[in-house]
């Protein structure tokens, strides 16, 4: 072999070496990329459920109101307003008489007058007879006794004093004075009718505020909370838009069963007018059980769990199964919330952190 061809096969055997490499760098293929496994979901049911709207009824009424009444007994002699009447507070409402309060007040104004009188003597004499004490004409005993004498008239001018006090206030009480600017809603003692001390005469109210009550068992009293905004609707008229009340009062549940207790509603003003009849309306919220479909839980060596789906990947969740509900299962999890998507075909093929492409 010369030299000129030692060359040319050392080329041709690169060439073959270059070629041979090239085919088996193509044949090596890179790993496939992951493809998306495809599944089918369904949604999570459950959360906070409410129940059909309950209608209590009750009446409109003041909040601000009074019954009033005479601290004194006596016969309705003045009578000075009518049913439906504006009045302004201090005004007089009506007036009984008793003959017995003016001569009681008189008499302790003269049993003050006396007593006072009393008393002023006793001072003038213990004046002097304290002189006479100084030159030893009065005996310290003497000086005593006046002194003693003056004190007792002291306290009993104050006793009479306390006393027309008392009586004057009793005569001032046979005046009915109304306590504030209102309406007269009911006059419940007539004209010369004789009115014992406390019995009701006549029924006032302020056309400040208005507020209904109305009574319901206890297990509904967890559905209700003070500042809640509930509907109410006026019975007379079901075609008008019901008004927007306020809890302000709830009553506490009581140890007797079947009682009813009372909610106080605060309505807006000039909306319904007192003694209007209404229906307050009340809906129990329940917290219902969460539940997916039956096909969507799997078993494993930790337990059960379901694949829920979120931005196309599937992440296992654990859930704790309560009970079968036809097609569906009821579970608790602290992961779970009413809306998540769960997968319930598909998962044969599924792991923990897959993408998903749901179909």
């Amino acid at each position: 072999m010369t030299p000129l061809r030692i060359p040319v096969a050392i080329a041709a055997l690169s060439l073959f070496i270059l070629i041979l490499s090239g085919c088996k760098a193509s044949g090596v293929s890179s790993e496939p990329e992951q493809r998306a496994v495809s599944v089918r979901v369904s949604g999570v049911t459950g959360g906070d459920s409410r129940d059909m709207p309950l209608r209590f009824s009750g009446i409109v009424r003041a909040t601000q109101r009074a019954t009033l009444t005479f601290q004194v007994s006596g016969t309705l002699k003045v009578r000075a307003v009518e049913l439906g009447q504006k009045v302004q507070a201090g005004e007089v409402l009506a007036r009984v008489y008793n003959p017995g309060l003016e001569p009681a007040r008189d008499s302790a104004r003269a049993r003050l007058e006396e007593l006072t009188t009393g008393y002023e003597q006793a001072k003038r004499e213990w004046d002097r007879s304290s002189q006479l004490h100084e030159r030893g004409v009065v005996s310290e005993q003497t000086l005593e006794q006046i002194a003693a004498r003056r004190d007792a008239l002291s306290a009993s001018v104050a006793t009479a004093r306390a006393s027309l006090a008392q009586a004057t206030q009793m005569l001032e009480e046979s005046t009915l004075l109304a306590p504030f600017s209102g309406r007269v809603e009911a006059l419940l003692v007539e004209q010369d009718e004789f009115v014992a001390s406390g019995q009701p005469v006549i029924r006032l109210s302020s056309p400040e505020g208005r507020e209904v009550e109305v009574r319901m068992p206890a297990y509904l009293l967890d559905h209700v909370q003070l500042g809640q905004t509930l509907p109410v609707w006026s019975v007379q008229d079901r075609s008008l838009p019901p008004q927007t009340g306020s809890v302000v009062e709830i009553a506490q549940a009581g140890a007797i069963r079947g009682e009813l207790h009372p909610v106080l509603v605060s309505l807006p003003i000039n909306t319904l007018e007192p003694g209007e009849p209404v229906e307050v309306g009340i809906t129990p919220v329940r917290e219902s059980a969460l539940s997916v479909p039956l096909l969507s839980v799997i078993r494993n060596g930790d337990g059960t769990s379901v694949f829920r789906v979120r931005e196309t990947i599937a992440r296992r969740v654990p859930v704790e199964v309560a009970r079968v509900v036809g097609e569906r299962v009821v579970v608790k999890s602290g992961d779970l919330a009413p809306g998540d998507q769960v997968v319930y075909a598909g998962m044969t093929r599924l792991a923990d952190g897959d993408a998903v492409e749901v179909r």
